[in-house]
């Protein structure tokens, strides 16, 4: 027996036995509601809803933020082993072919919760998205969990039917796209990459060739190189349509897994990705083989819809893995005892709780104005500055929060230490592995960028970014936020000099440039919006939480200020690592 002194109680137990007592202590301290533990998400409900609103929708989210942490979390868990991951079926008895992907019960177990949820049900009328997309960021603390990716493409095929397709395809599908019974409704899917061309869709080469001039079915032939939700009952498909070079001879069409009368639709699964995250959802590689499709809109068209509705998906599903990160550590934090005391109490841990807090903070702080701006545009309050925000907001902040979530989630497994590293022990290692799918999917970080610098050049894109944060800024009224006002102000028009000055250039050159210019926009884009947030906090009386993390986050993110040069540091990372 070892004598074990603790900082509150001397215990004479086996040390391991006290070792594992902590641990259970840590494992009993996580949520049993991913809702209620999260104050920082409700806040920002209250304010993007109104009081009346949110307390409207609250009973959803709360039902909800059980359900994940409760129900799904371990179903997770247990889906992501080698041994349950999908398999691909060639053949049945016979020898006929299958063509299709085996689950397990535990993944169609997922599916009911999460669809459920009426999370796609919702995203039938406009103006749903702030709601939709919450509901998204806490089953994305589960990490993908095999539907999450799949959620956020029949999102897109959602909003390609109800804004760009026929209204006879509207009237077919749409109903079971918004139905929330998994075991009856329709999934989507996005097939567009191809193997010479990656991120440059303009040299697909996927044919696509009218049953006769004035027919609306089409024909496609050719190869799909990631097809992510495989089983998928429906596909928005890209393929060329005309001779014409790049993307304008591309066209956009809807495929259906299997024809009306059950025969299979002619696509081939070739084989499985083995990736290295998002394991227990299918990806694979596809051919098509005279495959019927329908023609719901030009490349331009239908690609913005899908593209931008991926990317605010993949932005909130980073914000959720950063929560699920930071909630792991400050619990770990609380429980785990080294050198005779708990280690929250090393301030250089509080340091690293407090950059992750402000960091997963200004994520979902970015994101929730986005998602609110863009309900606004769906339900026509939105000015056409707000429209034109968007074009480059929307790339921006799905690039910012896959690299802040990628920092979280590292600093979590350095926190817990060898621990961390252990797949059993954690959710850890699967949300930096799903993350980092998330930080390539839907348009890599260079892609975003390169997409990002041709916008300001061509449409000055920045202009009306600059003018949305300056006035985030400047609506910024409380007298303690006055000197954060004055620095994010003074930042502003810094970066618009260092803009300037890099359109001036090539764009090859300018790009070397650009992309650390863009870092430091969003970011001061993030504390704009949660010193906006302070402000609302302040005006209802409440405590100072948004205004210290506001402040922490200039102080951290976009000043990039040394501890030494920060008044009262050691003060500031104590405060804020002592709740979350």
């Amino acid at each position: 027996m070892a004598k074990i002194t603790h900082y509150n109680q001397t215990e004479t137990l086996p040390a391991d036995t006290v070792g594992r007592n902590r641990l259970q202590e840590w494992l009993d301290a996580q949520p049993q509601n991913y809702f209620s533990a999260d104050t920082d998400l409700q806040r920002k409900l209250e304010l993007y809803f109104g009081a009346e609103k949110y307390r409207e929708i609250m009973p959803r989210l709360y039902q909800f933020g059980i359900t994940a942490a409760v129900e799904i979390d371990p179903l997770a868990r247990k889906t992501n082993l080698d041994r349950h991951l999908p398999v691909l079926e060639v053949r049945d008895a016979i020898g006929q072919d299958l063509n299709d992907v085996d689950y397990t019960a535990d993944y169609h177990q997922i599916g009911r919760y999460i669809y459920g949820s009426e999370i796609m049900t919702l995203l039938g009328q406009p103006g749903n998205n702030r709601l939709a997309l919450a509901l998204f960021y806490l089953s994305a603390q589960n990490g993908e969990a095999g539907h999450n990716c799949p959620l956020a493409c029949t999102a897109g095929v959602i909003k390609v039917l109800r804004e760009t397709a026929p209204e006879i395809l509207r009237e077919r599908y749409l109903p079971p796209l918004l139905n929330p019974d998994y075991d009856q409704n329709y999934t989507g899917a996005q097939y567009f990459t191809e193997v010479q061309g990656g991120s440059d869709v303009g040299i697909n080469a996927a044919q696509a060739t009218p049953e006769d001039n004035n027919s609306d079915l089409w024909f496609l032939n050719g190869e799909k190189w990631f097809c992510s939700n495989v089983t998928a009952d429906l596909a928005l498909v890209t393929a060329r349509a005309n001779p014409q070079d790049g993307t304008r001879g591309l066209d956009l069409f809807l495929v259906p897994r299997v024809l009306d009368d059950g025969r299979p639709n002619g696509i081939h699964i070739k084989r499985l990705k083995d990736k290295m995250g998002t394991r227990s959802l299918a990806t694979a590689e596809v051919q098509f083989e005279n495959t019927q499709a329908y023609r719901v809109g030009t490349f331009k068209d239908g690609m913005a819809h899908v593209i931008n509705t991926s990317r605010v998906f993949n932005a909130f599903g980073c914000a959720g893995h950063a929560r699920r990160a930071l909630t792991i550590a400050w619990t770990y934090a609380q429980n785990r005892i080294a050198f005779n005391q708990p280690i929250v109490r090393f301030p250089i841990v509080q340091a690293q709780l407090s950059a992750m807090r402000a960091d997963a903070a200004a994520m979902l702080a970015g994101s929730m104005r986005i998602a609110k701006i863009i309900d606004d545009v769906e339900t026509g309050k939105a000015s056409d500055a707000d429209q034109k925000f968007l074009r480059m907001a929307i790339n921006l902040n799905k690039y910012r929060t896959a690299v802040l979530a990628h920092e979280v989630i590292m600093t979590a497994i350095e926190l817990l230490g060898g621990n961390g590293t252990i797949e059993s022990f954690s959710v850890l290692p699967r949300l930096l592995r799903d993350n980092v799918v998330f930080e390539n999917w839907e348009g890599t970080h260079n892609v975003l960028m390169a997409q990002v610098q041709r916008d300001a050049r061509k449409y000055a894109v920045h202009e009306p970014f600059l003018a949305h944060v300056r006035t985030l800024l400047e609506a910024i009224s409380d007298p303690k936020m006055e000197e954060f006002k004055k620095e994010g102000l003074h930042q502003l028009e810094r970066i618009v000099d260092e803009i300037k000055q890099v359109l001036e250039m090539d764009e090859l050159t300018g790009a070397i440039y650009f992309r650390p210019l863009m870092d430091r926009l969003t970011d001061l884009f993030y504390a704009a919006t949660m010193g906006l947030e302070a402000t609302w906090e302040r005006s209802k009386k409440e405590d100072k939480t948004k205004q210290r993390l506001a402040i922490y986050f200039m102080n951290h993110r976009v000043n990039r200020k040394q501890p030494g040069d920060i008044y009262h540091y050691d003060d500031q990372v104590a405060r804020l690592s002592a709740e979350i």
